[in-house]
């Protein structure tokens, strides 16, 4: 008895069978190679439908060595490379129009991989897309401010919705990487990795403010790596951090990130929303997330943006507060030159450096809580803070010793089995903790981790 013959497929729009079916759900995710897919994953279509055809075939009684045989031709195993033939597929397996012409050494991608593209194009909760993950044109962009980006994003953060490329959520927006951006941006519709770019305009890394985003998207295998992230603003000086909100396992989060990314870091790159409207605040989000300076024309006569709200709110909880009869606000104002340049006086530095305008060393002291308050150590009986950094694991010098002891005599230190002492220990950080909570804070600003407001009022 002659052994059956296996083919590959287009399968029938109405054909039932489950070759058939699984077929039309691999190429919803199959990019086409002429549009930049890969010649692997019409591979994997291949392999699964020789494995739906096996099955039809073994159900009928063949015998398991011929199937097997079948497989093995199937893979293009035993094939001289470039050879073309026609497999028959017996009849009672599919209808006409299963035939055409198959290659037998093009390579097939592991069943068990889940190598799949991060999503693909679709309509809000599923619906109607391209069908097979392949860009399509851009529709008209939807205005948005940064700030709206970001809030949107917030949203996902806030909720923690679980990753997952095959559902949606409450919005309609599918619940992995692409979605979370297409929702971001309020793209009206799924995009996939491979199609979130024509919405953006290409920028540089110095570029990048709160709103844009950090694309990778390996064409040649879209499921190893592809992902993409919306940048929250820089976390560190350097730039070498950022504050990332992105749609990964096990659900969205906001956190600190490498720049690019932890992972194919040099294969990222930086887009713009092209719908992008700077109106609201153009200083996009400058949250507690970002310390990057954010350049010395932000400040001074004539500024208005929520970064120098930030400085004056900095200011403050320095010991500037008394500059201010009002805000402070946006509008920069003699009492945010006043409330600076005391805090630089405060540093010992004079001349230029006393200026009254922020520049980077004055931006990051405060963003950092270092050097000394307004006033000095003298300065209303408050010690000055010596920075966050001395309060963190492994640090050990007197700053932690004498927060202890402040922590004692106010009557926080029940956490305490000795001490305290030089070395920063999980006692002093429940014992703050315990302290910012009664000042009625929560969440980050009930931490256990000494800032500048904390250090004031358990000094002062």
């Amino acid at each position: 008895m002659a052994e059956p013959g296996f083919v590959e497929f287009d399968p029938a729009g109405g054909c039932p069978c489950g070759g058939c079916a699984q077929e039309r759900r691999a190429l919803q995710h199959a990019l086409a190679v002429r549009d930049g897919g890969h010649p692997a994953a019409h591979g994997a279509r291949r392999a699964l439908v020789l494995m739906a055809t096996a099955g039809t075939v073994l159900s009928s009684g063949v015998a398991g060595s011929g199937a097997a045989a079948a497989l093995g031709a199937g893979a293009g195993t035993g094939a001289p490379a470039g050879r073309e033939r026609t497999l028959l597929t017996p009849a009672v397996a599919h209808g006409p129009g299963h035939l055409r012409t198959a290659r037998p050494d093009t390579p097939a991608l592991s069943l068990t991989s889940g190598a799949t593209p991060q999503g693909q194009v679709s309509g809000l909760y599923g619906g109607t897309g391209s069908g097979r993950g392949r860009a399509v044109a851009a529709s008209a962009p939807r205005p948005l401010t940064r700030n709206e980006i970001i809030a949107r994003a917030q949203r996902w953060v806030s909720a923690q919705v679980p990753y997952n490329m095959g559902r949606y959520w409450s919005d309609g927006y599918r619940q992995d990487c692409s979605g979370f951006i297409s929702m971001a941006w309020n793209l009206g519709r799924n995009q996939w990795t491979g199609s979130l770019a024509q919405y953006g305009i290409r920028i540089t890394k110095s570029e990048l403010r709160p709103g844009d985003m950090l694309l990778f998207h390996n064409p040649g295998n879209p499921g190893a790596g592809s992902h993409a992230t919306i940048f929250g603003g820089w976390a560190d000086s350097s730039r070498t951090r950022y504050i990332a909100y992105e749609q990964t396992r096990p659900h969205t989060v906001k956190r600190s990130t490498p720049y690019a990314y932890w992972s194919n870091s040099a294969g990222y790159v930086a887009y713009r929303y092209r719908g992008l409207a700077e109106g609201g605040d153009p200083g996009g989000d400058p949250g507690s997330g970002s310390s990057a300076f954010p350049g010395a024309r932000t400040f001074g006569p004539g500024a208005h943006n929520a970064y120098v709200t930030r400085l004056g709110r900095m200011l403050v909880e320095r010991g500037g507060g008394r500059f201010y009869t009002s805000g402070p606000g946006p509008r920069w104002s003699e009492a945010d030159r006043r409330a600076t340049e005391a805090f630089q006086r405060a540093q010992g530095w004079t001349g230029a450096e006393a200026d009254g305008i922020p520049g980077p060393a004055t931006w990051s002291y405060l963003v950092n809580g270092a050097g000394r308050d307004i006033g000095g150590s003298g300065g209303g009986g408050v010690t000055a803070f010596p920075g966050r950094g001395w309060f963190r694991p492994g640090q050990s010098s007197s700053y932690v010793t004498s927060l202890g002891k402040q922590l004692v005599s106010k009557g926080f230190g029940k956490y305490y089995s000795s001490g305290p002492g030089p070395r920063w220990t999980e006692a002093d950080r429940r014992n703050v903790e315990a302290f910012q909570r009664a000042q009625g804070w929560t969440g980050r600003d009930a931490d256990g981790y000494p800032g500048p407001e904390t250090w004031r009022r358990l000094f002062r």
